[in-house]
């Protein structure tokens, strides 16, 4: 039965990725049909992205009178509904209306399966679950690719995702008796004996320090905002994904547009650098798995970091293409263990019971660091010149390094 819920939980993190790209894939066609803006789609993309954050923020509430199943359960058909509904849209405010449940079905999904995840599993489960997220991701246009290549409108391609998310809905509902076991029973319940689950698999208990502190608190009750932000490296950490976000996003985001604006290649040429990022990604987190079962999640994000760093130095160096092109995919590289093992380590840093209140904030922060780090970038490039992406990146990179390094101080506890 443990088997079957983390192929569940795989299953869903695939299905979490599937319509993150679909705006983007099919938006040449849709602003024609709607006659508004090329632009417009940021509009869309910013309610969805606020959707996520409060719907992240109120994820620790929602998880602890619910439980992770139903939440989960729940935000799959919060998302379904938005996308079918997309599938029927037929002019630009009703997508403004749908993207607000879109985002809002994300964001508590993400929060409390990430949490769910970094309580009961262990840190390659966590890397290889993020690295489904990216497989989705890329099906994603390749759907929707797929229904316009073969006379279909852009509407058949959201209907076609719309029906995966409503079969996952079932399939979640179907599997709550296995969710309600789980959550009956901690890592350390099971690897005792009370279920018998291979061990290898588990996530073992998170520490307990030697004199009772704030991190091991009984106290089950959800926290106010304001509470989570006073929690010891709470602010350090959620800056720590803001950062992190900062990297990711505008790597991928500006790495075509720097290739042929200061490195003078093709248009097409220059796509390549930018799958580079997300291809970087992608295999880095189906590599990590096995690289974590060596290293513990601070190592795993050392060591992303210091990929990273590597990345960011080759875009600094004047010796053409060759050099540019593997820094980004180091970038992509560096990027895939961090995300992952920041998270999968919350329960460590901050108590097991305060985790999912953490997770909420972490995702926020990730939220809001995607939304305004990379236009802030465009902004300056009109400006000064796009040759400053490497030190832009450079900048949010020593940013990262530095909280996750204060973050380990303020949290490390007494074993």
């Amino acid at each position: 039965m443990f088997q079957l819920l983390l192929a569940i939980i795989y299953t869903a993190f695939i299905s979490l990725g599937l319509p993150d790209a679909l705006l983007g894939s099919a938006w040449p066609v849709m602003y024609r049909e709607f006659g508004v803006n090329v632009s417009c789609a940021g509009i869309i993309s910013m309610i969805i992205a606020f959707g996520t954050v409060v719907s992240s923020l109120q994820s620790d509430r929602l998880t602890k009178r619910f439980g992770t199943g139903w939440v989960t359960a729940a935000s799959v058909a919060l998302t379904a509904f938005a996308l079918f509904g997309f599938s029927l849209a037929h002019s630009f405010y009703a997508l403004v209306f749908l993207a607000l449940p879109y985002g809002l079905g994300a964001g508590s999904v993400d929060a409390s399966l990430n949490n769910y995840v970094a309580l009961h599993y262990k840190s390659r489960h966590m890397s290889w679950l993020h690295c489904m997220w990216g497989v989705g991701a890329a099906l994603g246009p390749y759907v929707m690719g797929f229904a316009l290549v073969h006379g279909h409108t852009w509407n058949m391609g959201y209907r076609v995702i719309a029906v995966l998310q409503i079969v996952l809905t079932a399939l979640l509902v179907f599997s709550l008796p296995l969710w309600k076991r789980n959550d009956k029973n901690d890592a350390a319940e099971r690897i005792s004996g009370a279920v018998q689950v291979p061990a290898s698999d588990i996530r073992p208990s998170v520490p307990k320090t030697t004199e009772p502190s704030a991190f091991d608190s009984e106290d089950t009750r959800p926290l106010s905002l304001k509470e989570i932000i006073n929690l010891p490296g709470a602010k350090t950490v959620m800056l720590s994904f803001f950062c992190y976000s900062a990297v990711e996003q505008t790597s991928g985001l500006w790495a075509a547009s720097y290739a042929v604006l200061h490195n003078g290649v093709s248009a097409d040429v220059a796509a390549r650098y930018a799958s580079l990022v997300y291809l970087g990604i992608t295999a880095g987190r189906a590599l990590g798995g096995f690289i974590s079962m060596y290293l513990n999640d601070t190592q795993m994000v050392r060591f992303g970091e210091i990929v990273i760093l590597a990345g960011v130095i080759l875009l600094f160096v004047p010796f053409g293409n060759t050099f540019t092109l593997s820094g980004f995919a180091l970038i992509g590289l560096g990027c895939a263990p961090v995300f992952p093992s920041l998270i999968h380590a919350t329960p460590h840093h901050f108590g097991a019971n305060k985790s999912q209140a953490v997770i909420g904030v972490q995702m926020a922060s990730a939220y809001i660091g995607t939304c305004a780090l990379p236009p802030l970038f465009g902004f300056i490039a009109d400006r000064f010149g796009i040759s400053l992406l490497p030190a832009y990146v450079l900048l949010f990179c020593v940013l990262m390094i530095a909280s996750h390094e204060r973050l380990v101080r303020l949290t490390k506890r007494v074993k």
